[in-house]
């Protein structure tokens, strides 16, 4: 029997087992939330009670924090050169020299309540790129639950674009469907099965010769995207075992959104290009594409969770027993910062958004237990993803609050005895030594944030540019309040059961 094939393929929480199925996998829902918070406790006790130790330790931490900082700004730098070459490639030219006239491409925009001027951005975007579109399919994946209005969007979208693509569908995914939770991953899966039978099948297309873009309703692709897909679908040994991630801009509003949300905005971009460089560490995040032959093969994307984007590839990763990853793409695809009508709403949805995302940590004892139970998967590559996921969670919800927040612990609480000692002394100005070298790197993000920037648009003053320069000295409470926090309140409610459900992220324009 496969492994895709087994009851614990797609589980989704704890409660979804039972015996000691579930036990073991409770636990492993406990475990991101227990480290994390062991860190942060056990630093505020050694401060107090060992404030030595706990003196040398964040010494050690900011040390390490600064190498790493190091390390990831060379994956920056590296990627920000390779995805402004692949900008300038005639990727036109290139896909000529390769048989690609048997490729089609499947795009899903699901959506729920967002307005037509929404939906109309991505589509309008869609139907100027670079490609034959009649080799292009657009399924609109509506939720029925979002009532006529959805379906009216949906229709004049049609009525509008229909027959630029070579087929165009509306779906509308019921709700309340047994073993399904509200969210994307219901959707999408829901929007996928029925453009196999509408326009796969009846198209007597070859699964293996279909490429599956499932997109945001906020995303805009880049001209060259499905050109730059292509080529690479075509010349990957084997396309059938990668996905394939473009870099996320935000850049959709990004001159009307406020300067935290930009810098919050960026952060996940420059993330994403870090990762782009490091292809063993990187997993498929909110656009994505993957051959259809893949998708089928595991039943589409998982409908009783929320991180769908990344839980894909785990479970792809998983039935192939290890023989799977993610062929990044150094191109990018462009999408909403959040922004709201309010400051205080933007924030809001900021926070909520960076939870949901956080939130992924979810995947983590889905791994573990996966490895647990499939014993084809190299003890190597078990051990090696292991650690990168423990590692990734870890640094996500505790490095921000250890370098800004309780850097300075020992000498605030650890005594008379310890602040008469020359660590003490010093332990302040290494600790801000350290970190004023490690934020030296916001000039490049700046340069590189700068470079990406759409055109500004007439009613923004001129000098609106140099905000996009010096915004970057919100970092530290940007990572803090919208990084740190978010992904302990994930990891916290995981550890203690209280589940997340799906929210969907507001979408607002500025006129």
């Amino acid at each position: 029997m496969k492994y895709s094939d087994t009851p614990y393929f797609k589980v989704g929480r704890a409660s979804d087992l039972t015996g000691s199925d579930r036990l073991v996998y409770r636990l492993l829902e406990i475990f991101p939330g227990f480290l994390s918070w062991g860190t942060i406790i056990g630093t505020i006790l050694l401060s107090f009670f060992a404030p030595i130790v706990a003196a040398y330790f964040i010494i050690a931490f900011d040390l390490y924090w600064f190498l790493k900082t190091i390390y990831l700004s060379v994956h920056l730098r590296h990627n920000w050169r390779r995805i402004r070459y692949n900008l300038a490639l005639d990727w036109q030219d290139m896909l000529s020299k390769l048989k690609y006239e048997h490729i089609f491409h499947l795009v899903i925009l699901p959506y729920h309540t967002e307005s037509l001027e929404v939906v109309e951005h991505s589509v309008s975007a869609l139907a100027s790129v670079n490609y034959d579109k009649k080799k292009i399919a657009l399924v609109l994946a509506r939720e029925e639950k979002a009532g006529d209005k959805s379906k009216e969007i949906a229709e004049t979208i049609k009525h509008r674009y229909g027959s630029i693509f070579g087929d165009f569908l509306i779906t509308a995914h019921p709700a309340g469907l047994p073993g399904e939770m509200a969210g994307k991953g219901s959707n999408i899966s829901y929007a996928t099965e029925m453009a196999r039978k509408e326009i796969l099948d009846k198209k007597s297309l070859l699964y293996e010769d279909v490429i599956v873009s499932a997109f945001d309703v906020d995303t805009v692709p880049y001209k060259d995207y499905f050109l730059t897909l292509t080529w690479h679908f075509l010349t990957a040994p084997d396309p059938h075992s990668v996905s394939f991630q473009p870099v996320p801009f935000y850049n959709n509003n990004i001159w009307h959104a406020p300067a935290f949300s930009r810098v919050v905005a960026g952060s996940s971009t420059f993330w994403q290009m870090m990762q782009q460089e490091r292809p063993e560490k990187l997993a498929t995040f909110s656009s994505h594409s993957v051959s259809f032959k893949s998708l089928y093969e595991v039943g589409y994307w998982q409908k009783n969770m929320v991180s769908e984007d990344s839980r894909i590839y785990w479970n792809l990763f998983l039935a192939r027993n290890g023989n799977y990853g993610v062929l990044p793409l150094s191109y990018p695809v462009s999408m909403d910062a959040n922004l709201a009508p309010t400051l205080w709403q933007t924030a809001k949805n900021v926070y909520k958004q960076n939870r949901r995302w956080t939130w992924g940590v979810e995947n983590l004892p889905y791994i573990l237990f996966g490895f647990i139970k499939n014993k084809k998967v190299p003890f190597l590559t078990k051990l090696k993803t292991s650690i990168v996921q423990i590692e990734g969670f870890w640094s996500l919800a505790t490095n921000p609050i250890m370098i800004f927040l309780l850097g300075w612990l020992p000498v605030v609480i650890g005594g008379d005895k310890f602040n008469k000692t020359i660590l003490s002394y010093n332990l302040p100005f290494l600790t801000r030594n350290i970190m004023i070298i490690a934020m030296l790197g916001l000039v490049l993000s700046a340069v590189i944030f700068i470079s990406f920037l759409p055109e500004r648009p007439k009613n923004r003053s001129k000098y609106a540019k140099l905000s996009m320069v010096f915004q970057w000295v919100l970092i530290p409470f940007t990572i803090t309040i919208f990084g740190a926090f978010p992904g302990l309140e994930a990891q916290t409610r995981l550890m203690l059961g209280k589940y997340m459900g799906f929210w969907v992220t507001p979408k607002h324009r500025k006129n």
